[in-house]
């Protein structure tokens, strides 16, 4: 069974735990739309990535009324 040798301060405890920190999300501006979006990731309001359309909006969509 493990015994400690000595008896770890508050101070020793808590600067071990200094880099277990949350970090707040980096959010950039959308430059199609203006939106905030995470980087290097598809805008989920547009669909655009890199100045150009990836994922078409539903808007945009026509379905054809048999195919339902």
């Amino acid at each position: 069974m493990a015994v400690q040798q000595n008896k770890v301060s508050k101070s020793r405890r808590n600067n071990r735990r200094a880099h277990d920190a949350l970090v707040a999300g980096n959010p950039n501006e959308c430059t199609n739309c203006g939106e905030l979006k995470r980087p290097h990731h598809v805008c989920p309001s547009c669909g655009h990535y890199a100045d150009r359309e990836v994922v078409a909006s539903v808007d945009e969509i026509e379905l054809e009324e048999d195919a339902a």
